[in-house]
């Protein structure tokens, strides 16, 4: 009797054990990977745009990223001369 608890309570656990080796692989419902969008085409909203920046205008991106790099992420031109 004892012996036979000992045997379903193994077999138990190991169905237990091994229910984790049936994973089922996992595939994307999509058609594919998505690319994303040149950073300068947009955001969607005008209201997270930076004023002076046209969407879709490489030339005015890049100007508004040298200008935000020179004078608002500066420490060097923020700091006033002491």
């Amino acid at each position: 009797m004892i012996k036979r608890t000992l045997t379903l309570a193994a077999l138990a656990a190991a169905v237990v054990a091994l229910s984790a080796c049936g994973d089922q692989p996992q595939e994307s419902s999509g058609s594919g990977v998505k690319q994303d969008g040149a950073p300068y085409t947009g955001v969607g909203s005008s209201q997270y745009a930076q004023g002076g920046w046209k969407a879709g205008d490489r030339n005015s991106w890049e100007q508004q990223l040298k200008t935000r790099a020179q004078y608002g992420q500066n420490d060097y031109t923020r700091m006033s001369n002491q």
